[in-house]
């Protein structure tokens, strides 16, 4: 994952959204902004990938199709035209809040996660979907402080 350049509005404005979506299902607000990926079933919205299906299970098939069509300069990689190219494929007719969902996200990842190359790389999406980005994230960057300090 390349530089997080983004400003604190930025970031505190995307953990906002994603925390908003409805993953922490009965709980009360948390400036630590947690995300349950048990719930994250609760956060589907329409014009959405459908790597999840309606019971929040993981459907594989789904996630690969998204390189499969969508990842053609890298096959491991979106650039942001092919990311683009993506986000317009799963949109539903006159869906304008689910294209709104969709894109918020999409442009979130892609910003905080992409290579120095411009790359937002399918093992980077797939820790999304399986929970494990914002921990990867954490450690990626006390690595990169540590490294710093020395």
């Amino acid at each position: 994952m390349g530089e997080r350049d983004g400003s604190f509005e930025q970031n505190g404005t995307a953990a906002a959204r994603l925390n908003g979506t409805g993953s922490k299902q009965g709980k009360a607000f948390s400036l630590h902004f947690p995300i349950e990926v048990k719930n994250i079933h609760l956060s589907k919205h329409t014009s959405d990938s459908g790597v999840y299906d309606k019971e929040g299970r993981f459907v594989p098939s789904k996630f690969e199709d998204m390189f499969s069509k969508h990842a053609c300069t890298h096959p491991h990689a979106l650039t942001s035209e092919e990311l683009s190219k993506l986000m317009k494929s799963i949109r539903e007719a006159k869906d304008y809040g689910g294209w709104l969902a969709a894109f918020t996200e999409w442009k979130i990842l892609y910003h905080l996660c992409k290579d120095e190359k411009g790359l937002l790389h399918k093992d980077t999406v797939r820790a999304v979907y399986d929970g494990s980005l914002f921990d990867r994230m954490a450690k990626e960057h006390a690595d990169a402080a540590s490294k710093k300090n020395k």
